[in-house]
């Protein structure tokens, strides 16, 4: 039977909760996630829980802050002049927004309190900060595809 192993494509079904129970996320049933075991898809705690399980194993994982988005970082908050954001958009704090990064990435960020020239922004990603609960459902294992051949 074959296992999970770095560098295997895995599809699964998820689902992601808080550790009280507020459901965050997952995937519909005939509509499991794919990603690559190693490639940086999934937080390094819960990648780590899926290596070994087989097609049709399911579990309940916890992954720590630590071992999911990482712990809250007050250094994370930026002042942003009132430019950066659209003209018309009032600005609300708990508000997200998507901002390019000058590589052309994107980032999100929260505003945590609107200011006379703008708004404090923290992109901090929302998770962090918060133990994680998966259940996870193996539904299919391959081999990914690499660029060398």
């Amino acid at each position: 039977m074959e296992r999970i192993e770095y560098g295997c494509e895995v599809s699964f079904h998820f689902t992601l909760s808080l550790t009280d129970g507020t459901r965050i996320d997952g995937t519909e049933l005939g509509q499991p996630w794919q990603v690559v075991i190693g490639r940086g898809d999934l937080v390094p705690g819960l990648e780590r829980c899926l290596i070994g399980l087989a097609v049709g194993e399911r579990g309940q994982f916890m992954v720590s802050a630590a071992d999911g988005f990482g712990e809250a970082d007050e250094s994370a908050r930026e002042v942003l002049p009132r430019a950066q954001f659209p003209t018309d958009v009032d600005l609300i704090p708990d508000m997200a927004f998507g901002f390019t990064m000058p590589d052309g990435s994107e980032v999100m960020g929260r505003i945590v309190a609107v200011t006379e020239g703008g708004a404090e922004v923290d992109f901090t990603h929302p998770l962090a900060g918060h133990d994680l609960v998966f259940d996870v459902d193996i539904v299919a294992i391959g081999r990914a595809l690499t660029s060398e051949g």
